[in-house]
């Protein structure tokens, strides 16, 4: 315990001093009851260096980290920081020793200022014990000017952009002497200029001597800021190299374990009669005048820039919002949707874009969240065939690839992958005749990306029909017939599939011709 404590103090020293802070995980093994998550990981971070993380979902990234930062407590293995071995018994002890973690869910409390987010565990006081908030201020426009930002400071965090409440992570870290910076999936929420000016506080940085571990499945940004690629596949850490020895195809096969020759599997279903059509859908402020039709075994892609309100549309024809005025026809008939329950029993299915707080109950199980919209269909004079239940769930999880080790697992255990399988199982097993799909493929490696692209052609090749919005231009590229282009609200544009790229979407979403 004292040789604990003195390395502790020892590291702590280092930190404040500046000087040069390697980490080194060694061997490191974690099981959850039978679930063996790592297996024997090696990880060596260095000063100065933005170092990727890459696996699929499942692959233990997130609970490495957690054991780095003292969430967790790894089963078998060492850590250690400049040469000497710690164990870190909670993350605000490893925040004491200078390693930070941005959780993808980002920790911000919404109803306080971004300055009292800030000092929210470390504030200041003055000699009367009050907050000095004069002091607080001048420390943090002044880490702000360290790394070339402007935070609102007097702002509410919830009314400031995913961006801003990043960047307020980054600098209440930076604040705490962090020499090491764990992000996961950073940009995943962010707007095509808060990405890059992450990109630039990154840069910052790495010029100061922090290190930085970065977790994401989107491979150009690893290439374009990144110096060293670490891949884990199935609890193992196997490879270790500079990103200019990395070739893309190389990692993929790391990663998956096999060759993704195309990775946008050829739409061969050709569209038949209207099934979907909605007309004059209005909501002031958010959206205006939509008009659209949908035909069976269509994906229509729906683009644009974030904040352009195509969420909401969708939000509003599944009866998650309210729409001040507007119709929906399916098959001609009128549709009226009030509630999401409407929308059920009328065929729609909705991947909805937060899995955690729409798409999941956290603490039910994985088989009760799958069987959840279809349970009715195991019921009879309501007692439920949990016998047919449990093959149906099974059938699902097998279907989407979810990786569990038994599906009386709670979701909120599955990495964020896994539980975005299961939102997207959920809704396939209702057998829809429409499914929208809001970002179906966020937060999902590169294989499993490819699963879900043959899932979706599948579906459509049995005459169901999908609206997908995305963020991700490839995708809508690979995958739509044809994309609908929001502006402000507006339907700024229609492109098929033969005539449209990327030049011609981003004219039409940041408002051109």
């Amino acid at each position: 315990m004292r040789r604990g404590k003195a390395a502790s103090g020892r590291c702590r020293r280092v930190l404040r001093m500046g000087i040069f802070m390697e980490i080194e995980l060694r061997d490191i093994h974690k099981a959850f009851g039978s679930n063996e998550v790592l297996k024997g990981v090696n990880l060596k971070l260095k000063s100065g260096e933005v170092h990727a993380l890459m696996g699929e979902n499942g692959a233990g990234k997130s609970t490495l980290m957690n054991i780095l930062t003292g969430i967790h407590k790894q089963d078998k293995g060492q850590i250690f920081v400049d040469g000497r071995e710690v164990s870190f018994k909670n993350p605000l002890e490893a925040e004491a020793n200078g390693i930070a973690f941005i959780h993808q869910e980002l920790n911000i409390w919404p109803n306080l200022s971004i300055l009292e987010n800030l000092f929210m565990m470390h504030s200041i006081t003055n000699g009367m014990g009050v907050l000095d908030f004069k002091a607080m201020r001048r420390i943090a426009e002044e880490k702000c000017r360290e790394i070339s930002i402007e935070l609102p400071l007097d702002m509410e965090a919830g009314e400031c952009s995913v961006g801003q409440q990043q960047m307020t992570e980054i600098v209440r870290n930076l604040l705490l002497d962090a020499k090491v910076v764990i992000m996961d999936e950073p940009t995943a929420a962010l707007t095509e200029r808060e990405t890059e000016k992450l990109f630039e506080v990154m840069r910052s940085l790495k010029q100061r001597g922090v290190a930085m571990v970065y977790i994401s499945h989107r491979m150009e940004e690893v290439f374009n800021n990144c110096d060293t690629i670490t891949v884990m596949r199935d609890g193992v850490s196997v490879a270790t190299k500079p990103v200019g020895e990395y070739a893309l195809g190389q990692i993929v096969r790391d990663m998956v374990g096999r060759s993704i020759t195309e990775f946008y599997p050829a739409r061969r279903n050709k569209p038949g009669e209207v099934v979907l059509e909605v007309k004059h859908f209005e909501q002031p402020g958010l959206f205006h005048d939509i008009n659209f039709n949908l035909r069976k075994g269509e994906i229509l892609g729906v683009a644009g820039l974030m904040g352009a309100g195509r969420t909401e549309i969708m939000r509003a024809i599944f009866g998650v919002d309210s729409c001040k005025r507007g119709e929906l026809l399916l098959n001609g008939q009128r549709l009226v949707i009030q509630k999401p329950e409407d929308a059920i029993n009328a065929g729609i299915g909705f991947v909805t874009e937060n899995r955690k707080s729409e798409g999941l109950i956290l603490d039910f199980s994985i088989m009760r969240n799958i069987a959840l919209p279809s349970v009715d269909a195991f019921a009879k004079n309501s007692v439920i065939n949990f016998k047919k239940l449990t093959a149906f769930a099974d059938r699902m999880a097998a279907k989407l690839g979810v990786k569990a080790q038994d599906l009386d697992l709670e979701a909120g255990a599955l990495s964020g992958g896994n539980q975005q399988k299961v939102v997207i199982a959920k809704w396939v097993g209702m057998q829809p005749n429409i499914i929208i799909m809001d970002e179906p493929t966020r937060g999902i490696d590169v294989g499993a990306k490819r699963d879900i692209y043959e899932l979706m052609n599948e579906l459509t090749a049995s005459g169901v029909s999908i609206i997908m919005v995305s963020s991700e231009l490839p995708e809508v590229l690979g995958m739509s017939d044809r994309i609908m282009v929001i502006h402000e609200g507006r339907i700024a544009g229609e492109l098929l599939h033969d005539e449209a790229d990327q030049e011609k979407i981003m004219s039409l979403a940041t408002g051109g011709q």
